[in-house]
This record gives C-alpha cells, sequence and structure tokens, in this order.
C-alpha cells in the first residue's frame, strides 16, 4: 500500500508511535487533533524517532462531533483508528463518545472509499465474565450489560461492537480491529501517559504497596507495528486480532523496574497490598475500581492467530517494563 494514512488520537502514546512507524516505512501521515494548538507537540514527539519533514500533516476533528471528519479523511487510503475517550465528565459520556466517535470514523471512511479501517480495541472487549475453560480467543466477546462492569471497558466493548455492526453489509471497504492489554513502552512525550502512568506513580512510589493484579502486556511498539501490518495483509481483512506479550504481576513489574533501572528506581515499593486493603481504595478511587474485578485473578489470551497471520512478534515484557521506565525517567 502506498499512499497518505490517516492516523486519529496524533498526541496519544499509540497514536504517536503509529505515526513513527508509519514514516519509518516510507508513508506519508495525516492525524487528526482536537485542536490546531496540539500540533507542535505532536511533530515533537515524534521528532525525537524521526523527522516528518512535510510527510506529516493536520486534522482538526472530535470524536463528539460530525466536523472535521469527512475532511480528514479525504485523500487517504487507509484508516488506523486509534483515538479513544479515556475519561469524561460522566460514564455516559465516556461511552457515548467511544460508541459514536467510533461510528463517525468508519462511516466517513466508507464515504471515501477507503480500503482499509484498523481499530484499535482492547482485550476489555473479548473477557466473559465466566472463564471458558482455555486461553481467550478473538471469538470472545465482554458482556457490556454485566452488572459493574467499568465504564471504560463498556465503552470498548460498545465501541467495537457499534464498527463491526455498521460494516456488516458494507463492501469496498474492510475493517480489523486489534485488542492489545496493558500497553507499556517508552514514551515519546509525557504529555499523554495513558496506562504507562501506572509506571510513572510507581517509580514515585505509589502506590505504596502493590496490589494483586496482573497486567498482560502490550509493547506500544509491537502494536504500531502490528496495526500497520493489520493494514497492508489482505488477509487482515475482517477480522479479530488479539495483541499480547507476557503477563506480569505488579509486583514482578516493580520488581524490574528495580533491577534495570537501579538507584533511579528507589522509590518503587516493595511490600505487598493486602485484598482488603486494595478494596477500600477502590471506593474512592476511580482506576482501582476499574481493576478491582482482577484482583488476584489471572487471565490468559491468546496472540496465536496474530501470530500466525500476521508475525506478531511480541517483546519480552521485562525489556518493555524497562525501556518504559527508562524513558520516563530520561
Amino acid at each position: 500500500m502506498v499512499g497518505t494514512v490517516l492516523v486519529t488520537g496524533g498526541t496519544g502514546f499509540v497514536g504517536g508511535w503509529t505515526i513513527v512507524e508509519l514514516l519509518k516505512r516510507g508513508y506519508a501521515v495525516r492525524t487528526t487533533v482536537r485542536s490546531a494548538g496540539t500540533e507542535a507537540q505532536v511533530r515533537r514527539a515524534v521528532a525525537t524517532q524521526i523527522e516528518a519533514d512535510d510527510r506529516l500533516s493536520f486534522a482538526v476533528a472530535d470524536l463528539t462531533s460530525d466536523d472535521g471528519w469527512a475532511a480528514a479523511i479525504a485523500g487517504c487510503q487507509a484508516v488506523l483508528h486509534i483515538a479513544s475517550p479515556l475519561g469524561g465528565a460522566n460514564d455516559v459520556e465516556l461511552i457515548a463518545a467511544a460508541r459514536d466517535g467510533t461510528l463517525r470514523v468508519v462511516r466517513a471512511a466508507v464515504e471515501r472509499g477507503v480500503s482499509r479501517v484498523v481499530m484499535t480495541s482492547s482485550t476489555a472487549a473479548c473477557t466473559p465474565e465466566t472463564p471458558p475453560g482455555r486461553p481467550l480467543d478473538e471469538t470472545d466477546w465482554t458482556d457490556p450489560d454485566r452488572p459493574g462492569l467499568a465504564a471504560y471497558r463498556k465503552s470498548k466493548v460498545l465501541a467495537e461492537r457499534a464498527a463491526w455492526d455498521f460494516m456488516a453489509d458494507k463492501t469496498g471497504t474492510s475493517l480489523t480491529t486489534i485488542l492489545p492489554g496493558a500497553i507499556f513502552g517508552p514514551v515519546l512525550s509525557k504529555d499523554q501517559l495513558g496506562s504507562v502512568g501506572i509506571l510513572d506513580r510507581l517509580l514515585k512510589g505509589q502506590p505504596p504497596a502493590l496490589p494483586r493484579l496482573v497486567f498482560n502486556i502490550t509493547d506500544v511498539r509491537d502494536l504500531a507495528g502490528l496495526h500497520i501490518k493489520a493494514m497492508e495483509n489482505p488477509a487482515a481483512a475482517g477480522e479479530r486480532f488479539i495483541a499480547l506479550g507476557d503477563a506480569l504481576w505488579y509486583a514482578d513489574i516493580a520488581k524490574t523496574l528495580r533491577a534495570r533501572l537501579g538507584p533511579a528506581a528507589s522509590k518503587v515499593p516493595t511490600a505487598n497490598m493486602p485484598d482488603l486493603v486494595a478494596k477500600g481504595i477502590a471506593a474512592v478511587n476511580p482506576q482501582m475500581k476499574m481493576l478491582l474485578p482482577l484482583l488476584g485473578r489471572t487471565q490468559i489470551f491468546s496472540s496465536d492467530k496474530a501470530r500466525r497471520l500476521l508475525g506478531f512478534t511480541p517483546r519480552p515484557a521485562e525489556d518493555t517494563v524497562a525501556d518504559c521506565g527508562a524513558s520516563l525517567m530520561a
């Protein structure tokens, strides 16, 4: 594929790395930002890895509005839809922005004759309440009506479902979805940390003790590369792909940071947090509340499909964590 690729969410962690990888592969990139004032921020972040010159352009478009999407996609051969809200004024607004924003993007892509849309979903969208007794795969779906389901997790499954439903009877434009886990790796900028904020807080000694949580880790560089492979490979049309490397417990992540970064990671906690304390914190901490259903629970996912069809070869999770921590300290 040759031409211009639209990347939604250029100011984000995954969006920034995807822009970098596309530029390295010779593509021209257009990326969406919510305001023109953030263009310089994106250019600075990308320039830490590659000089974009005139191959990087910008379009102003917001997931909560119809304005700007048709113009953003005009002339693009593919769309990598990575933008997704992490929060909102309330849970209803978060879910609506994710679902309706996705529909705005895929609708404009179809109307403009784009050949492939690759959408970033999440393993939060393929986690049934009752484990099926096998590794979870792309045939599994999260029930959005599950009682107590966190708004972010609900937003991911509803957005992906909406995209597939919309594309069910469309021809000429194909959809592929990528489902990562906890996305870590080196940061291009500290303006938008996303899930990397977990490691940033650890390096600052927060939380003071480590809850019994396990993270199925996706390296942001591997994820960016997989989006491009899914865009380029005809076999990816109409497919979901789980994109995960190794799983590490919170305590293992902390241990890796201390071992790899030495004195720079001296504030990383060593004590374990009792489950009862974690539940108490969840009553007042939204992030812990979202993670609470996973307390002490291991989830095994299969990335075999991505490995087989797209040549997905994830980095060791310890390297991802160490590279992430080093970039944060730098």
